[in-house]
């Protein structure tokens, strides 16, 4: 009689019990470079700062219409009589005043109907509810409806605005404020022009006086110099991103765009704590305080390219894709949002018009070159793994019979 033979199975050796596809690259990007939880809090900062600094806004030197450039140039050129500790001056590319009080006095400004219009005092700064031009100055467009309750021989109601004695005002009479340039202007746009001597009243204790200045037509530069050759940039950075990414000169390219990368966000951060500066920021919480507010994205994606420039600078995963993406963050909130720096002839920043329009272009270049470089090597990259998958797990289970079977 035959017996049957007996099988059993063997047990199964030790292998592999996950699989080994990679993560999708955003995913690995951001696990690798901070893992899930320092993410969230690098992300939790900048929300938390601008949670508290936003409902102080208005308290900060950034005006919220402030022009991004101008071909109008407003000058101040002094106060007369000269009162010791007063000082005045344009900010914001001549959109708006600046008055500084130390002499312990109270300043009054004068609106357009010789009304009071700004009480800056020792303690700070007042505006009449009352005068007409507390809501014409409103905006940079003077189009805040007066209230039927207001007028220039209404007596003076009080409302404190500021708690320093620095006031900051847009004012009609230093600007043009027509949509066409003068006559002069349009006879002969090649040449500066004086549009207009203007003057503000003023009066400090019982002397009465005035705030002097000019307003200028500049002629504009030619932009289209300027977005030539930052295409021909753009090409010749993006031109980085050809070469083979596992090769010597693939990964100097990578170092080289880190490198760029790093520089554009420079670029921007530094181009942001300019047009800070000049709207008046006070010290490091005012300068602080506007960046987080009117200048939270050029800040952020600024940041955000230095940090991918120095991921990429490491050699680390996924850096690529990082550079990539800051790039075209850096270009657009940075670059582009400014680009009226390359048509105009004033900009809002305490530097040269043509130092300002470098630094613009210079970030829109590198930021639209990075972006085009890295895009490049990522595509380059998925090519190659659709050419050599990455193999499928080995299963080491057996199943061990008879050899008489």
């Amino acid at each position: 009689m035959t017996v049957p033979s007996l099988r059993r199975a063997a047990p199964v050796l030790p292998g592999p019990t996950r699989s080994r596809r990679p993560l999708p690259r955003p995913a690995r990007f951001g696990r690798l470079l901070l893992g899930p939880a320092r993410f969230g809090r690098l992300l939790l900062g900048p929300a938390v700062a601008v949670a508290v600094l936003a409902p102080a806004a208005p308290a900060w030197a950034h005006g919220a219409d402030a022009p991004a450039a101008t071909d109008y140039r407003t000058e101040v050129t002094g106060v007369a009589p000269d009162r010791p500790g007063l000082t005045v001056r344009t900010i914001e590319a001549g959109a708006r005043l600046e008055l500084t009080s130390t002499g312990g006095r109270t300043v009054v400004v004068l609106g357009y109907q010789g009304e009071p219009y700004l009480e800056v005092r020792p303690d700070g700064v007042y505006e009449n509810v009352n005068s007409p031009a507390t809501y014409l100055n409103r905006t940079l467009d003077g189009d805040t409806p007066v209230p039927a309750g207001a007028g220039p021989t209404q007596p003076p109601q009080w409302n404190r605005i500021a708690t320093e004695p620095v006031a900051r005002w847009h004012d009609q009479r230093i600007q043009w404020r027509e949509s066409a340039p003068p006559a002069v202007v349009r006879a002969d746009p090649g040449r500066e022009h004086r549009i207009r001597d203007w003057a503000i009243p003023v009066r400090d204790g019982d002397t009465v006086g005035e705030i002097r200045g000019t307003l200028d037509w500049v002629p504009p530069p030619d932009p289209y110099t300027w977005w030539a050759g930052i295409l021909l940039g753009v090409l010749a950075v993006g031109t980085l991103g050809l070469l083979p990414a596992g090769t010597r000169a693939g990964r100097r390219a990578m170092s080289t765009l880190g490198a760029l990368s790093a520089v554009g966000g420079l670029a921007a951060v530094s181009f942001a704590v300019a047009r800070e500066v000049d709207a008046g920021a006070d010290g490091l919480t005012g300068l602080l305080g506007g960046l987080f507010t009117t200048g939270i994205w050029p800040l952020l994606t600024g940041l955000g390219a230095l940090a991918a420039g120095g991921y990429a600078l490491v050699r680390r995963p996924a850096a690529d894709f990082a550079v990539a993406l800051a790039g075209i963050c850096l270009a657009l909130f940075a670059g582009v949002s400014n680009a009226a720096v390359l048509a105009r002839a004033v900009a809002p920043v305490p530097w040269p018009a043509q130092s300002a329009r470098l630094v613009i272009a210079s970030t829109v270049l590198l930021g639209a070159g990075v972006a085009a470089a890295g895009a490049l090597r990522l595509r380059s990259t998925a090519r190659v793994s659709r050419r050599h998958p990455t193999p499928a797990p080995v299963d080491h289970g057996v199943v061990v019979g008879d050899k008489g079977e």
